[in-house]
């Protein structure tokens, strides 16, 4: 890494190696200077980018954070790391324009997203294009054009985080912010071989973005990979009263995943006559069986349906709100396609719209139904892609097509993850989607850093293979779980294993703690235990790590008897989890084991 350069940001990199580079020494204000450069060449996937002035606020504010972190770096998790919203997304600074000028105004506060990512250290560094009003799953509604596809200009980006995609695709930044209504934060990470977390609604913040259908919108992750998106939004997340549609997720809600999922499909699946995606997609659902999933066939009529009443039913009333005063005042300055969608909201009654909603909770409940003993359905992230010129001959009904496995997501209250799928033989990108039920977005996004790691795919269009670290530790826990180290009898296969099993706590993964540790055998206890105790000098020692779901934590810890305990211990990566850890008082005749690196090895030496 060239941590000296100023005339151009560094591209192509992920989170990790932005943090690594700040590790070793670099300064935000060096590796950032590219992005206010005078003179950057035209990128219509930025509405607004930021400037010298605006970059020298920033990282003076990042610097007071970073002296009041005690110079801690890990207490700032995006300390310099440069990222992109779409601009449908309030950040102070920056016009929001939606990607309509004559609507343009200058918020005086952050979207409440952007500012926790601010205060985790993150740099703003542009707001990206969009179709208009977020209304669009192309990329090609707006006044500044058409953003193209990372892979071949000729063709559709997606939408309607265009821009949002763009930017992370050909690594100008690590991770984006977009919004997905109807499939805007997953249909153009399809089209650009990226990642496309589309969160539980209510867990990130709505507040301070320009909404499309308010009780239906979710602000949504862009990423290279799959950790990047996560770190994101968990960052991100959260409960914020400001938002009357926030909410949180109830303790315990994410069931743990079986060693072989069992993923659902749709047992009809349409492609359009695209064939290429069709034969992307069957590889992608052989890969997942030589994975060890179990690929289930559903009906997939309900879900059908609740698509269609997305655009064919009164929820475009919802989009007429957002866009009403501009349309009283000019409507002219609305994209003529946009503005077409939004004035049938005429044909609506209010009695249109509870028929809809009952109709809606009807198909919702069938869609959950059918889910039932699945882990989560697996799609293609759209069923065909398209070329700007046909886009721009039939703009309503290919758009149309492309929302056939997004548009439901959101109206029956589900959580999903696109992921980079494979190459079409035409050189484009195929992705597919795992969709789950409401706060199963950790399991989505452990299950998607399996199938990242296992696929070696170079990241977006940037042609830069997948980081060694990326499939080397597990992602964050779940926000409703406590991350758990074990070092003895409650590992894998031991006698006190079923004490987590019991709890539904999820196994992540066989990571060692830091080498100030030393492990010990205990004296007397039934049935035997190691103690774990900090020292001056010690070695790493092998641990497990398990996510414990936080409404049961209480009643594991109850079970650990006396001279252990539950602390915080810190692992051979500078993480720091919950970990059994032993009192001094309780290593009176107890054997120093440290030299076997952990419980397994030293149990196996018995046997010699």
């Amino acid at each position: 890494m060239n941590a000296d350069t100023r005339q151009q940001a560094p591209q192509g990199w992920t989170i990790a190696q932005w943090q690594a580079a700040y590790r070793e020494g670099a300064r935000p204000e060096t590796l950032l200077a590219g992005f206010a450069a005078a003179g950057q060449a035209a990128d219509n996937a930025w509405i607004s980018r930021v400037d010298a002035a605006g970059l020298a606020r920033q990282l003076e504010a990042l610097q007071a954070r970073r002296e009041a972190a005690g110079g801690d770096l890990s207490r700032l998790p995006l300390y310099g790391v440069p990222f992109a919203v779409k601009d449908n997304i309030d950040a102070e600074g920056f016009d929001t324009t939606a990607a309509c000028p004559a609507f343009a105004y200058a918020p005086r506060r952050d979207a409440t997203v952007v500012s926790r990512l601010r205060a985790a250290g993150a740099v703003l560094v542009g707001k990206t294009n969009l179709d208009q009003f977020a209304t669009g799953l192309v990329g090609t509604r707006s006044p500044h054009g058409a953003v193209p596809n990372a892979f071949d200009p000729a063709y559709v980006s997606g939408g309607s985080s265009s821009g949002s995609a763009s930017v992370v695709a050909r690594g100008l930044v690590p991770f984006s912010l977009g919004t997905d209504t109807a499939g805007s934060g997953r249909v153009p990470a399809g089209f650009n071989n990226i990642v496309g977390l589309k969160p539980t609604k209510g867990w990130l913040s709505t507040a301070g973005v320009v909404p499309a259908c308010r009780t239906l919108d979710c602000v949504s992750v862009f990423a290279l990979t799959v950790d990047d998106a996560w770190l994101a939004a968990s960052l991100a997340g959260g409960r914020d009263d400001s938002d009357p549609y926030s909410r949180t997720g109830p303790l315990g809600a994410a069931p743990a995943w079986s060693a072989r999922p069992r993923l659902a499909v749709p047992g009809a699946l349409e492609f359009f006559g695209d064939a290429q995606a069709e034969a992307a997609f069957r590889r992608a659902l052989d890969d997942l069986r030589a994975d060890g999933a179990v690929i289930e066939a559903i009906d997939f009529a309900p879900f059908e349906e609740l698509a269609a009443l997305l655009y064919q039913g009164p929820w475009v009333a919802e989009r007429f709100v957002a866009v009403e005063p501009l349309w009283r005042e000019r409507p002219d300055a609305i994209h003529p396609v946009v503005r077409g969608i939004v004035e049938q909201a005429a044909q609506y009654s209010a009695a249109d719209a509870f028929k809809a909603e009952y109709r809606r909770a009807e198909l919702s409940r069938r869609i959950h139904l059918a889910l039932e003993g699945c882990d989560a359905l697996v799609v293609p992230t759209s069923p065909s892609i398209y070329t700007i010129a046909q886009l721009q001959t039939d703009p309503v009904t290919l758009n149309s097509r492309l929302g056939v496995y997004t548009n439901f997501a959101n109206l029956a209250d589900l959580s999903a993850l696109a992921l980079p799928g494979g190459m079409r033989a035409d050189g484009l990108p195929a992705g597919i989607t795992l969709i789950g039920r409401a706060w199963q977005d950790a399991a989505l996004a452990g299950f998607g850093r399996r199938w990242q790691a296992a696929r070696g795919l170079p990241l977006g269009a940037t042609g830069a293979p997948l980081p060694p670290a990326a499939g080397a530790a597990g992602p964050a826990p779940d926000p409703h779980t406590v991350r758990v180290a074990v070092v003895g009898a409650h590992l894998r296969g031991m006698p006190l294993n079923h004490q987590l099993l019991g709890r539904e706590a999820v196994f992540v993964e066989q990571t060692h703690s830091a080498a100030c540790y030393r492990l010990y055998a205990l004296a007397g206890t039934v049935p035997p235990k190691p103690g774990l105790v900090r020292a001056e000098s010690g070695a790493p020692i092998e641990v497990e790590l398990w996510d414990v779901p936080a409404a049961r934590f209480g009643a594991f810890v109850a079970e650990i008897p006396a001279p252990l305990g539950i602390g915080t211990l810190e692992l051979a990566d500078g993480r720091q989890v919950k970990g059994f850890i032993c009192e001094p008082c309780g290593l009176e005749g107890a054997l120093d084991i440290t030299r076997f690196g952990g419980w397994r090895a030293y149990l196996a030496s018995l046997k010699h």
